[in-house]
Parts: structure tokens; C-alpha cells; sequence
């Protein structure tokens, strides 16, 4: 049994959205994983740095990079609670990432609507990890928005 698996990172991915979701972010995670291990963890940060590309895949991005001093991750593994949007695609074909991981599909924001070919040529994609968890997360976060609205 492979105790290091999509799933097992993808639930590290979720604690990063849970963080966002207590601070009312957008309750999206990721984390970046090396050699099984994970050398970046991050989520949302659009409202509190009041900053639009403050998605959770940049802030992944820029931290694994950091943690290697390089600015290309090749050999990594983006884990996601949320397909990546179009920004974030791009910004993972530039990083070179080797694989991506999402849970839930983005039908109104993700990369695949609009370019599938965005990423990477090397780059793999397995989507639908923990899928419902990732989903649920999101449908509550918006359930609660729409409420207080009322």
C-alpha cells in the first residue's frame, strides 16, 4: 500500500482550502510535492492581499520555487482542489510542473473551457481526486455567501 498517494496529498491540498475558507477566501488549496515529499502548501489569498492573481496554484508556484531556488518545478507535482483557471494553466506551463492533480472541475472558470493545450506538453493531468470533498467544500462556501446575502 502506497501511504503517498494522490488521494493522501490531495487531502493536504484540502487543508490548505479549509484555511481559506475560515479566512472567507474562496476555499480552493494546493500544495507541491517533490519526491514525495511536500515543499509548498498554500490557498486563496485574493481578499486579504486584495490581490486578483493571488490564486492558491501562484502562491504554490512561488513558494516551491523558492524552496528549490529554481524557477523551474519539472520533477513536481501540483496538487489542487480546484481545476485550474486559464491564469494558472499558463503559469504551470511556465513552471514546467510534471503533473497536476485537481479534485473538482471548474464548469464556468477552468482552463479546460476555453484550452485544453495550455499546459505543458510533458505536463500530466488526473482530475476528479476526492472530487466530491473538493466540491462540497466550495458548494458550502458559496450556499453561505448566497445566504447572507438575503
Amino acid at each position: 500500500m502506497d501511504l503517498y498517494n494522490d488521494e493522501y496529498f490531495m487531502k493536504e491540498a484540502l487543508k490548505e482550502a479549509l484555511k481559506a475558507y475560515e479566512k472567507n477566501e474562496v476555499p480552493v488549496g494546493a500544495v507541491i510535492v517533490n519526491n514525495n515529499q511536500i515543499i509548498a502548501r498554500a490557498h486563496n489569498l485574493t481578499e486579504t492581499l486584495n490581490d486578483v492573481t493571488a490564486h492558491a496554484e501562484m502562491q504554490a508556484f512561488t513558494a516551491a520555487s523558492n524552496y528549490l531556488g529554481a524557477k523551474y518545478l519539472n520533477d513536481c507535482i501540483l496538487y489542487i482542489t480546484l481545476e485550474p483557471c486559464n491564469m494558472c494553466a499558463g503559469a504551470s506551463y511556465w513552471s514546467q510542473v510534471s503533473k497536476i492533480v485537481f479534485g473538482a472541475t471548474d464548469k464556468k472558470r477552468g482552463y479546460t473551457i476555453l484550452c485544453n493545450e495550455i499546459l505543458h506538453p510533458k505536463t500530466k493531468v488526473v482530475s476528479g481526486v476526492l472530487e466530491k470533498e473538493c466540491s462540497e467544500l466550495l458548494f458550502n462556501f458559496f450556499k453561505n455567501k448566497r445566504s447572507n446575502l438575503s
